[in-house]
């Protein structure tokens, strides 16, 4: 009889037993209408395409094997049906999963029947792992989903000592060369974090993280909008066992290190999604205002200043009022579905740089991660917030200024998750300390933070020099073991048009700040009548803070405070050089620097080509980010020009040739009102040209048609340091790199051509010179203004330069020498450039006509580069 039972099942299998119910065909069968269902469902989950543009790539020369932290059957057919409809590796393989219900009938008779032959024969169950059907699916290239937390697996492995899927791919990856890649990612039904105390619903339906049966159905049929996926990075498992540490440990040991590894990976990961556990006010409260060494200096600080510990105690928790955030995940989504909208109406759209994103998604599962973006505008703070939480990353607590902090702004603001901080410490150490220790408190409970490292927005387009005070806590806190280490990520926030124009730029000019108050906020509701563009949002390779400090001569805790300090500086212009670097040049920027640097008060389309040719590939040779709108030159500046014709920038003449016909093409003329505007705009991408300003300077105060590379060091290193208030630039990289990086570009512009036999020698071609000074053109206005305060600290004494009259007396000797035609450019009549021209003057000892010699020896200086620009006019 067990004769006939066995030959029957032979017939009916076609002498094929491997059939297992973990196992799932990619083809359905009847189930295929099923299957349509489902793919109809799961649509409107979304997948992060730039993480899983690399899983194709990885697949043709690896194993892939997808591990989810919780076991679920559910995310086994989903992951199975959505990656096959987008093309990607889809897992048919489920280590110790039971897809039965989804197999078809057929299917289900052979398996049952196998697993009846093998009872029959053998006295147990087949095993996948034994008669080799994983491995050999494997290899065929067919992909697997592992679980790494299950009750029921831990009690098999454990204690009835069954196969771990772990130890399985450990021991199959020493007996094949290609590689397994172990693929960690989350489906998720939510993006709050986790709450503590744990509600009821949690305990009866299980959490947002790990929901029941029940819940997880619900979830995805009522909103599978909400419902996303996150792929961790691949852990390859032949860089794992060669690792030094893993050389003499067991398969089994291995498979437990592996396990925690990526438990841990995936854990940070999910919290680089949802941010940290939340507490109450209260319980953040007390955790800064009792923690020890706060109530260690409170103590001390009460007994040096024979202060009353009891109101020390009211004044503390007054300013951690003021300071800080009441964080709240739902008006924060609340908020970024207002604000989708908001960005939809105002800006044509936005242009993020998801490849940069990717990086600081994966540098967030290491650390808390510290967004430092420039400051443009009051925009800026809501901007940043959403592109983060709407790609998947909890919203940063944003460093505010307390003139935000005006009803009903404040309020929201800090529902969002901002913090505020006074412009000046000065004289309150108590609240300094306070401030300190709520950064701290962020950082040690895992929160990511954003600030703005310029203290204020730019009034005049480009990067303010940093302030450090914000950064010095930051680097104290890592100090002092808070965090194992903070990643720093810069970022790039610019706009086709500036929304707060016109009240920065009156700044400038010398009118008073308007404080920020509920009628501006009302004023707004006008700039939803207008489109502004586009807004770019770029970022760079994230900055590990411990990275960086181990590639010091010595420990951070170590340094003297000349050194620490030292540090602080550099990384802060380190940062700024690179949101530098990955700013977006636009058509607007562009066609506004060759506006003002054009030679002639008028000038047609086409004659202004040729400047933004030549900085065009300059920068296209400098690897520059270019906006969308200059992939077609031409037609870009067309529209910019129409743009700026309509906001009265510049204006078209009306020019008729010899038969009073209408000239073919338009002239344009600058609107000098309005050459302030242009001046922001065109000071959002000059850092871009700073390099090639300088070296075309440098030749031409050479005053020579052939000169050798090393003349022009001392010229460069002069400028660079003039001009230290205004353009940041890379302690790291010597005047002798640049100048030599520059003449390549400017050799591959054909500006100058190497002489053919002296070595270290070039020639300026005969269209070279011409452009030499279209790059030097940028320093023109700079060079202008520090003429103006120069002159200013000739005529005046010391004491008659006091702090409140020599910015008057300087604004009233600059308007004079504009209307002498002294100074040729308005936009030279700069309250910042002046501020950075005294600055400087000081820094060198020039207070006022007593230092003749210092004075005389800057305005030689000064009138030999402006004389370059004669040939011009």
């Amino acid at each position: 009889m067990k004769k006939k039972i066995s030959r029957w099942i032979d017939l009916f299998l076609y002498n094929h037993r491997n059939h297992y119910p973990s196992f799932l065909p990619k083809n359905w069968g009847v189930f295929s209408f099923l299957s349509l269902v489902l793919k109809s469902v799961f649509s409107q989950v979304s997948v992060n395409r730039t993480q899983t543009v690399s899983l194709k790539a990885l697949h043709r020369r690896a194993i892939i094997v997808y591990a989810s932290k919780y076991k679920s059957n559910f995310e086994c057919l989903f992951y199975h049906i959505k990656y096959k409809d987008q093309g990607l590796p889809f897992p048919q393989i489920g280590f110790d999963h039971n897809l039965l219900p989804w197999q078809r009938f057929s299917r289900v008779v052979r398996i049952v029947l196998a697993h009846l032959d093998h009872l029959l024969h053998y006295k147990s169950l087949p095993n996948p792992y034994a008669s080799g059907f994983f491995e050999k699916q494997l290899l065929s290239g067919k992909a697997g989903l592992l679980s790494l937390v299950d009750r029921r697996g831990f009690y098999h492995r454990f204690v009835r000592s069954r196969r771990d899927p772990l130890k399985f791919l450990v021991e199959l990856q020493y007996e094949i060369t290609r590689p397994i890649y172990i693929v960690p990612q989350w489906l998720l039904f939510g993006k709050k974090p986790r709450k503590t105390p744990v509600g009821i619903m949690d305990l009866f339906f299980g959490s947002e993280e790990n929901p029941g049966h029940l819940r997880r159905w619900i979830s995805i049929l009522a909103t599978p909008q909400k419902a996303f996926v996150e792929i961790s990075e691949p852990l390859n498992l032949v860089d794992f066992i060669n690792e030094p540490v893993n050389h003499k440990r067991t398969s089994e040991q291995l498979s437990y290190v592996l396990r925690q590894r990526l438990l841990d990976q995936m854990n940070r990961h999910h919290q680089s999604i949802t941010g940290p556990a939340l507490k109450t006010r209260d319980e953040l409260r007390e955790l800064i205002l009792r923690s020890e060494h706060f109530q260690d200096f409170l103590k001390e600080y009460a007994a040096k200043g024979n202060k009353d510990i009891v109101e020390l105690h009211k004044k503390a928790d007054s300013a951690l009022d003021e300071i800080a955030s009441d964080y709240s995940p739902r008006l924060i989504q609340f908020l970024c579905t207002i604000f989708g909208w908001v960005w939809k109406t105002m800006f044509d759209r936005i242009a993020l740089d998801m490849e940069g994103l990717s990086y600081v998604k994966s540098a967030a599962t290491r650390a808390p991660v510290v967004f430092v973006p420039c400051h443009r505008s009051h925009f800026d703070y809501l901007i940043l917030p959403y592109l983060l939480v709407s790609n998947n990353m909890p919203c940063p607590h944003v460093a505010a200024g307390q003139n935000l902090a005006f009803w009903p702004i404040g309020t929201l603001f800090r529902k969002g998750g901002a913090f505020f901080v006074r412009r000046s410490f000065h004289g309150a150490r108590l609240y300094s300390r306070i401030f300190s220790e709520y950064v701290r408190m962020l950082l040690q409970q895992g929160f990511n933070i954003e600030f703005f490292i310029e203290g204020g927005r730019s009034r005049t387009g480009k990067m303010i020099l940093p302030k450090t005070g914000l950064l010095t806590i930051l680097m104290d806190a890592y100090k002092s073991g808070v965090c194992r280490d903070i990643i720093f990520a810069p970022v790039y926030v610019g706009y086709d048009r500036l929304l707060e124009e016109s009240a920065l730029l009156s700044e400038v000019e010398g009118k008073q700040k308007k404080q920020e108050s509920l009628r501006q906020l009302i004023s707004i509701r006008k700039l939803f009548k207008k489109q502004h563009g586009r807004i770019y949002v770029q970022f760079d390779t994230p900055i590990s803070l411990k990275s960086l400090t181990s590639q010091q001569n010595q420990p951070l805790q170590e340094m003297d405070q000349a050194e620490y300090h030292a540090l602080g500086r550099n990384l802060a212009y380190r940062i700024i050089n690179t949101i530098n670097d990955i700013s977006v040049v636009t058509a607007q920027a562009l066609a506004a620097s060759a506006i003002l640097n054009f030679h002639r008060h008028s000038f047609t389309q086409s004659e202004l080509m040729v400047y933004i040719e030549t900085y065009l590939d300059y920068l296209v040779f400098q690897n520059a980010r270019l906006s969308e709108n200059l992939a077609n030159t031409v037609h870009g500046i067309n529209m910019v020009l129409s743009i700026y014709c309509n906001r009265k920038f510049i204006e078209k003449q009306k020019i008729k040739d010899q038969n009073n016909n209408a000239s073919r093409e338009p002239r344009y003329v600058v609107s000098e009102n309005k050459r302030l505007n242009l001046e922001y705009y065109k000071n959002n991408s000059i850092h871009h040209f700073i390099p090639a300003a300088y070296t075309a300077m440098a030749i031409l105060s050479y005053d020579a048609f052939q000169f050798s590379a090393s003349a022009l060091h001392a010229d460069y290193n002069f400028l660079q340091e003039f001009f230290k208030y205004e353009f940041a630039y890379d302690v790291d990289k010597t005047p002798e790199y640049m100048v030599r990086k520059t003449l390549k570009a400017f050799i591959n512009e054909a500006i100058l051509i190497p002489h053919p036999t002296l070595p270290d020698t070039y020639n300026i071609t005969s269209l070279g010179f011409r452009k030499l000074l279209i790059f030097a053109s940028f320093l023109k206005t700079y060079l202008e203004s520090y003429w103006i305060v120069l002159n200013v600290l000739k005529r005046y004494g010391r004491r008659e330069l006091v702090k409140k009259q020599r910015m008057k007396k300087i604004t009233i000797f600059g308007n004079q020498f504009y209307r002498q035609r002294e100074i040729q450019r308005k936009e030279a009549l700069s309250n910042v450039n002046y501020e950075n021209g005294l600055t400087f003057f000081n820094f060198k000892g020039i207070r006022g006509k007593e230092d003749r010699k210092g004075i005389d020896f800057y305005s030689e200086i000064i009138k030999r580069y402006l004389k370059s620009f004669m040939v011009q006019n």
